[in-house]
Order: C-alpha cells, then structure tokens, then sequence
C-alpha cells in the first residue's frame, strides 16, 4: 500500500511538470491573440509626396512622428496594384507569386488578344503562401476589406470585398446598422470612388470593432484614380490625399475608442507610385503595320500582342510556330521606337524579378520600358504616339525614384521616432509575421531590424516573466524524485519516455531546453543562454522529450 501510494505520488509529480508545459503554450497563444496588426494601402500614393510640407495630412505626420517612416519603400516589377499587394502580403516578388497584371491573364486560340480577368480565385493566382495563411494556420483571426488577388481566399475569417454582395455577414451588419442599403451594394461598382472609399473605410471599422481581427488588410483607391486623371500632386491629388487621411484617421479613432490601441499596430503603405504623362505610345499600331496583327469589328487575331501596364508593356507571341522567329522580328521594331527606352528579353527577367515562359504561363516573352513623360497603351488603331493633355500613370522600373511608395509604422512594438532608410516592400509580411508572433520562411525581404528588435527587447522581458511562472509551478523535489524514480522503477513504471535512460546523476538542463524549444515556437528571442536561470543547476530535471511530446 505505501509502496502504491508513493507510486501515486510520482505520477502526480509527472502530471504536475508536464501539464505546466501546456500551460505555458496556452498563455502566451492567448497572449499572441491579443495582438492586432492593421494594414492600410493607399494605393498611389508617392514617397516624394510626404516631402512636401503644404500636404495636409495631419493624422500620416502624426503617425510618422510617434513611430516609424521610411525614405521609401521600393515595390516590385511591374509596378501595378495587385503584383504589389500580392508582394506585400507574400514577402517575395513576381518571379514568385507570379502575379503580373490587376488579374489572371487568359490566352485565347487561334491568335485571340489576351484578356485579364481579375474575379479569379486566389489559390489559382497566388503561387506564394501569404501573410494571412500562415496567421490562419496559427489560429489567428484574418479580415480583408479590398484587397487584391484574395478573390474567394480560404483564410480569410472575416471579409467586406471590392464588389460586396449584399448577402455577406459583414454587408448585413452594415444594412442592420443603417451604414448602407442592399442597393447601393448591389450598384457600388457604379458610384464614385471617393464614397466607395468611405464604404470600405466604414467596413474596416465594422469589423475591428465587433470582430476584432489579429490581422486586417484594408485597401483605398481614391488616389489612384485620381492620379491617373489629372496627374499626381495637382491639386485633384492634393485633395484626394487630405481625404486618405481622414479615412486613416476614422481607423485610429476606432482602434483607441475600443481600446484595441492598446495591442495594436498600425502599419500605413501604398503600393506604387506616379508620374506625370505627356504623350500615349500605340505599340499594337506598329505591330499593325508591319503586317503581325489584323483586328476587325468581330474578330481579332495576331501573332504577337502588346499588353499596357502604363510605364512597361509586355509582348505576347501568340504564333507558336514562328515564336522564336517573332521574338527576334518584334525586338527589331521595337528598338528604338520613339518612346520606348529599353527591350529586355527574358534573359532579363531574373534581375527584374519576373517569372520566364519555362515556369509561368502568366509570363511575357519581351518586356517595353518606356522613358519618362511616355506611356503605352494597348489600342491597335490612330497613330503610333499621342499626346496627352493631363494625367499620370505607374508601371514605370521599380527603379524609378517616382515609382517609390511610403511606408509608415505605429503603435504596439514601434518604437518612437524612427526614421528608416530606404526599404523594400518585400520586408512587410516579415515583419507583420514578427508583429504576431509568427515567422514567414523562405522569403525575398525581411523582418525590418529597427522594428523587429525593439519587439524582441519586449519579447525578453515577458521571457523572465515565464521563467519566474515556471520556478513557481515546479518544485525542485517533485523533479528530482521523478528522475530517480524513474531509474529505480523502470518495470513498474513500464517504458520510460526517454529515448535513452535516465539516470540520477544526469545534468539538470533538460527542462530548460525543453522550455527554450517551446518559447521559441512562440516566437521569442530565447537561447540555452538565457535559459540558464529557468532552473537550478542542480536540479536533475525531466528529460525534455517528456515536456515536449506532452505538447
């Protein structure tokens, strides 16, 4: 009986360390779900126009000053929206995520022109895991409010999409609520883009404040548009750019009026940026003219295409017969065509960070670089160069200073007035992994230091919280019985979990690897070293592939 009660007594020891393990696992989760990253695109909106002082963007300057701004965030090849939003969520280029155009590009037979289709499902476009599986996956919440290339995205918990269907949770919520009706839903594509803005933004704080996400990316068009009509910096832009702030603003009154501030970080970047534009070139006229491209009332059919993406093109040879032939004809023509400043071939594309024919169906067989104050455009008829009288585009080599886009962090885990050089875009979903707790493998960019370290400075001190947790769960004779009961008892106690035996005399280290295993799946900057005063020295300590096989 004393013998059975001493047993009984072991085996509550055991059940004490290894179910402290969970424990531990269970709190900092919940710790890591307390966390919210928000993420606002202003799309178009350009590095070089934070430098002017007349801006009245109150809400950005204030953000920039109580945390973080970068010189410039320089995007990916081609610099359009949703070859960009994808990067940022993803932390790789388009070589990659093979994203190129705003949608999937389809080819028809028999010579067809090539048409984009942007309602296409995710997991057909998107060939890079993104920032929103990963946190999925961990058990985080996800939200999205128009962004790109999600269409029907199976991580994503909560939505409000850039064509919302009045028959959505979040959509309902906001006809309840008296925000919008059913038909204005149903007719959003037709309303102005400032007050579809407005919507978008009213969306945005639906879900923070009654669904309160762990991640939510939010995209706002306005100054796009804007943009492209009359130009950047008119005074269109400059009225379109005070109206992002407000809607950023409308963001950051919800997150203090929720008391989400408190946990929440609040990340501001857009996508490209924008040049102004004098003058139109027609590639497809010139392809017309030289005999490769006949298009009709009914029908159209070439042996090669040239698709606009604003400052680039990119040539599609749509003959396979003759395609090599082609290549080398249509780098002929287009040498040194007024307006065009470069032909890359796909022996560029690596360095330009596009996908090659070989790997992706999405990818060209040319690439057109036009010079600044040109643009292409995909028309076939009129003259090969026109003018225009007002307006700006994007797409230009991310190379470009103009096509530079601004980055801006703030709230929890940004440290105050940091002032970053010049970043890529490919570091936003590393360091929003960092933000929550995760990691992103296998990715172009990186967690921006200057961020990411203050986070671990943080991470260190909540890690001598969890050492003073565990000196209190565990009891030093409760472990160390353990382990010579463990060697004395090993028929009683049947196959001991250790893959090699346990004695008495083993150095006491064991539970302090197992807890640096498990503090490091949760994202902290631990090491052996810091764990050295998790436990005592002495203390002859559970192996840790008891600790870690009871996670």
């Amino acid at each position: 009986m004393k013998r059975r009660a001493t047993l009984l007594r072991w085996q509550c020891a055991i059940a004490m360390i290894v179910f402290a393990a969970p424990a531990f696992l269970h709190a900092q989760t919940k710790m890591q779900k307390g966390r919210t990253v928000v993420v606002i695109s202003l799309d178009g909106f350009p590095a070089y126009a934070l430098d002017d002082p007349r801006l009245p963007i109150p809400t950005l300057r204030k953000l920039a000053r109580e945390g973080a701004i970068a010189a410039s965030m320089r995007p990916v090849n081609p610099t359009v929206t949703w070859p960009n939003h994808t990067a940022m969520v993803t932390g790789v280029d388009a070589s990659e995520h093979q994203v190129l155009f705003n949608g999937l590009l389809t080819r028809p037979n028999g010579g067809g022109r090539p048409s984009i289709e942007p309602w296409r499902d995710k997991e057909l476009m998107v060939h890079a895991p993104t920032i929103y599986d990963i946190a999925h996956q961990a058990g985080l919440t996800t939200a999205q409010v128009d962004w790109v290339a999600i269409y029907r995205a199976k991580t994503i918990t909560w939505q409000f999409p850039e064509l919302p269907d009045p028959k959505g949770l979040i959509e309902r919520e906001m006809i309840a609520a008296g925000t919008v009706t059913a038909e204005q839903l149903r007719t959003f594509e037709d309303s102005s883009q400032a007050w579809q803005d407005q919507i978008w933004t009213d969306a945005a704080a639906e879900i923070l404040e009654k669904h309160r996400p762990n991640l939510l990316l939010f995209h706002l068009l306005t100054l796009d548009d804007t943009n492209h009509e009359y130009g950047p910096m008119s005074a269109a832009s400059f009225t379109a750019m005070a109206s992002l702030d407000s809607r950023v603003k409308q963001i950051l009154d919800v997150l203090e009026r929720t008391g989400l501030s408190r946990n929440a970080t609040l990340i501001i970047v857009s996508d490209h940026g924008f040049r102004t534009v004098k003058h139109r070139i027609h590639p497809n006229v010139l392809l017309r003219e030289k005999g490769l491209l006949s298009e009709g009332p009914s029908q159209s059919k070439a042996d090669a295409w040239v698709l606009s993406e604003g400052g680039t093109a990119v040539v599609y040879v749509t003959n396979p017969n003759r395609k090599v032939e082609l290549v080398a004809e249509l780098r002929r023509i287009l040498t040194g065509a007024e307006g065009v400043d470069r032909v890359y071939g796909v022996e560029d594309f690596p360095k330009l960070g596009l996908p090659v024919p070989a790997l992706s169906d999405q990818a060209p067989d040319l690439v057109l670089a036009a010079t600044p104050d040109y643009m292409f455009s995909n028309e076939s008829e009129g003259d090969f160069v026109t003018q225009v009288a007002v307006g700006g585009t994007h797409g230009y080599l991310n190379t470009d200073p103009k096509m530079q886009a601004i980055f801006i962090a703030w709230g929890a885990g940004i440290p105050r007035g940091i002032h970053l050089n010049h970043i890529s875009n490919l570091d936003v979903a590393p360091t929003i992994a960092a933000l929550l707790g995760l990691k992103m493998n296998q990715v172009g960019g990186h967690a921006i230091q200057q961020i990411v370290k203050h986070e671990l400075v943080n991470d260190s001190r909540k890690l001598q919280q969890v050492k003073k947790r565990w000196r209190w769960r565990i009891e030093s004779r409760y472990c160390r019985a353990m382990v010579v009961n463990t060697a004395r008892q090993r028929n009683q106690l049947g196959t001991p979990a250790c893959s090699r035996p346990v004695t008495e005399e083993r150095p006491g280290l064991e539970c302090a690897h197992a807890v640096l295993r498990s503090a490091r799946n949760q994202g902290y900057p631990a090491n052996i070293s810091d764990m050295h005063g998790l436990l005592p020295l002495d203390w002859g300590c559970i192996r840790e592939t008891i600790v870690v096989n009871a996670l």
